[in-house]
């Protein structure tokens, strides 16, 4: 990093830098790149999750990995992630959950989710998220620009509003099909929710199957106008990309 060195003008850097780059060499260079810094890749273990999971574990097996148990996921989600975390041989694996006093004290009957659902995915997603984000520089996600809404405009690299930090997105370009073709190319193990028609998987209580020629996200809180789980947004707004 440069001395006074603005956020927006590493995001902007790194994505000139690599913006012809693959999703494989970004993450080779990222991992390594100055101004970058500290990362670790957060992971749900959902659905298409195993895609980047392996092409982290071949860059760098010791990448540190931040797994978000909310307390309300599948029973397969569960399973998936011990076995997969095996699979990949994960040498850095953290699993992370809300603090059991502020789920005593905001969401004892395990309810919060039925009347306010952002405040659900606060407790349990976003504020741990960012106690085991605090001292990192960035963190590699999952996301994706063909999955719509606010990603359709995502880059490589992107500031992180109000943190410091930058997010780095390796399969920002790719579609859907490409990540199939990698799954099956590598042989990897898919969540076993998939086959039962859960493309998008989140917690048990907001996560619903999806019919024929629904967007695959329409089962992540049906019925309402949520449509982030909140990690992604930072001061009450959504983190937008940052253009080069």
């Amino acid at each position: 990093m440069q001395p006074n060195d603005s956020i927006s003008a590493r995001v902007a850097r790194l994505n000139d830098r690599y913006r012809h780059h693959s999703a494989t060499s970004v993450l080779e260079h990222a991992l390594r790149d100055h101004d970058l810094g500290r990362v670790a890749l957060v992971s749900s273990f959902g659905a298409e999750s195993v895609a980047l999971l392996h092409l982290v574990a071949m860059v760098e097996r010791a990448t540190p990995v931040i797994f978000i148990d909310t307390e309300m996921l599948f029973t397969e989600t569960l399973v998936y992630q011990q076995e997969l975390a095996e699979r990949l041989n994960l040498q850095n694996l953290s699993i992370i959950r809300a603090r059991r006093e502020a789920v005593f004290e905001r969401d004892n009957e395990g309810l919060l989710h039925l009347y306010d659902p952002d405040a659900c995915c606060a407790l349990r997603k976003t504020e741990p998220l960012q106690q085991a984000l605090a001292g990192l520089d960035g963190w590699i996600t999952g996301r994706k620009r063909y999955q719509g809404g606010q990603r359709q405009t995502l880059e490589f690299f992107e500031a992180e509003q109000g943190t410091g930090r930058i997010k780095v997105n390796p399969l920002a370009h790719w579609t859907s099909a490409d990540v199939q073709e990698y799954i099956a190319e590598n042989r990897l193990p898919r969540h076993p929710l998939v086959t039962k028609g859960y493309p998008s998987i989140g917690c048990a209580p907001c996560t619903t199957r999806v019919g024929d020629g629904e967007d695959p996200r329409a089962g992540r809180w049906r019925d309402t106008a949520k449509t982030e789980c909140g990690i992604h947004f930072a001061g009450g707004r959504v983190t937008r990309s940052v253009a080069a």
